[in-house]
This record gives C-alpha cells, sequence and structure tokens, in this order.
C-alpha cells in the first residue's frame, strides 16, 4: 500500500475517531475521562517527539545543530500563531482567551456570544488540523512505521482537544448537532493538509526533514506549553501520581506501537 492511502487511511481515522469520541464524553459528562486523556496525550506526544520523530530527523539531516535549531524555530513559531489566535488548543471549560464565554446565564442556559468564540474555535482547529495532516504526511513519506507512531501520538492529543472545542462551541450557543457537525468538517482539513502535502513534498527538496522537526516540536510545544500546565490544576498527591502513571503509559505506548508494526512484517 502507498503512502498516500496510509496518510488518507490514518486522517480520516484520526478526525473521525477524535471527534465522535469528543462527542461521546460530552454527551457522558464525564470530566474527569478527559483530564486522564490529557495525561495519556502528554506522554504520547513527549514519547513520539523524542523517540520516533527526532531521531528521525537527525538521520535524515545528518546535521544535529541545523536539526536542533529547526526544533527551535519551529517552538516559536507555534507559539507565535497561538498568540495570534490561529493555533488553539483548550482542554478546559474555561482558560484564557475563552473567559468571554460563560458557561450558563443567569437563567442557567448555556451561554452565548452571537457564535464568535465557536468561529475562532473553529478557524483555529481547521488550520490546526491542517498542519497536522501535513505532518503525519511528512512522517509517512519518511517510513510506515513512523508515520504510525506520528499518527497514534497526534490522535491522541486531538481527542482531548476536541473535547473541548465541543464544550466551547455547546457554550457559544452551538446545538450539540449542529457543533458535532462543525467539528467533523474541520477535522476533513487533517485530509486535505495530507494529501496536499504528499503531492506537494517530492517537489520540495529537503522538505520531508524540515516536517519533521517542526512536527517534533509541535508535539513538544504542545505538551509542555498547553497540557501540562492544566494537570498543575490538580496538585493533589492521588492525582499526581495518576498523572504521572498515565503520562509513562504514553511515553511507552510509542514504543509498543512501534514493535507491533513491526512485528506484523513488512507492510504492503
Amino acid at each position: 500500500m502507498s503512502p498516500l492511502y496510509w496518510i488518507i487511511a490514518a486522517s480520516l481515522a484520526g478526525g473521525v475517531l477524535s471527534v465522535v469520541a469528543a462527542a461521546a464524553f460530552t454527551y457522558s459528562l464525564r470530566p474527569h475521562w478527559v483530564h486522564h486523556l490529557v495525561s495519556y496525550a502528554i506522554g504520547a506526544l513527549l514519547g513520539a517527539a523524542f523517540l520516533e520523530v527526532l531521531p528521525h530527523a537527525l538521520t535524515r539531516t545528518g546535521d544535529p545543530q541545523r536539526t536542533a535549531g529547526l526544533v527551535l524555530a519551529g517552538i516559536l513559531i507555534f507559539f507565535v500563531l497561538e498568540k495570534l489566535v490561529l493555533w488553539r488548543h483548550c482542554h478546559e471549560d474555561r482558560c484564557e482567551g475563552h473567559e468571554h464565554a460563560p458557561l450558563h446565564d443567569a437563567h442557567g442556559h448555556a451561554g452565548a456570544d452571537d457564535g464568535r468564540s465557536g468561529a475562532l474555535i473553529m478557524i483555529g482547529d481547521t488550520f490546526h488540523n491542517f498542519v497536522d495532516g501535513v505532518l503525519i504526511a511528512a512522517a509517512f513519506m519518511e517510513s510506515v512505521p513512523l508515520g504510525l507512531v506520528t499518527a497514534t501520538a497526534m490522535i491522541a492529543h486531538e481527542i482531548p482537544q476536541e473535547v473541548g472545542d465541543f464544550v466551547i462551541l455547546l457554550h457559544s450557543g452551538y446545538s450539540r448537532a449542529r457543533a458535532l457537525l462543525f467539528n467533523l468538517l474541520s477535522s476533513l482539513a487533517t485530509l486535505v493538509g495530507g494529501v496536499l502535502a504528499y503531492l506537494a513534498l517530492p517537489l520540495v527538496d529537503g522538505a520531508v526533514p524540515v516536517l519533521l522537526a517542526l512536527a517534533c516540536s509541535s508535539m513538544i510545544y504542545v505538551a509542555v506549553a498547553d497540557l501540562i500546565p492544566g494537570l498543575h490544576r490538580r496538585p493533589q498527591l492521588g492525582a499526581t501520581v495518576g498523572q504521572v502513571a498515565l503520562i509513562g503509559l504514553g511515553v511507552l505506548s510509542v514504543p509498543g506501537v512501534h514493535r507491533l508494526v513491526d512485528s506484523l512484517g513488512p507492510l504492503p
């Protein structure tokens, strides 16, 4: 099976799984599940970044200093994008930038802000999904095992992100059906980004190593700058032990996925 088929399958699976899971968690109203997913996602992202993507980027460039510079530049780029409200990862009902979207009004109804907050969420989420598709494509074009590990890590952090986005849309006055539809449409940007990257990357010499470095910086930035601070809001000993255990499980799942792929033999 060509890398294009893997890219399409991973993009569609990631988008559909994350949105459906987000809707299911929101309907079930079990917020503690989201905290557990965030902890696991942190481990999966950091494990994929340091154990898989970064080593491949270093191997492809053969220049550790250049690769490290690209990773650093990527972290700064994602910081600027988030400041511009183009990169939005919010996993809490209330967070900086969303304070203007109240959970309930004086009558107990979900707060609405004329859809402005929801529109910003969709713009940021669509851009983010597009970039994820590009990074997944770059990983699959390097190797199928790396692509599968990268896609797994991306999906792991997409689920809690989609939960947060789904909740924000509801608080912005969207119906559940409309919020689900918008999230599904936004998730298609992953497929668009993946396919366009597959078509364009062969035309740009040296693009894959650069994108692998940016994928690494993306994973590190999301885990460290966005997800980890949320865990500090639950400093109790029991919560901390659970967080560390789930982060460790996320890290261990990366070589686990790699070994599983290797055990299947040469992939088509």
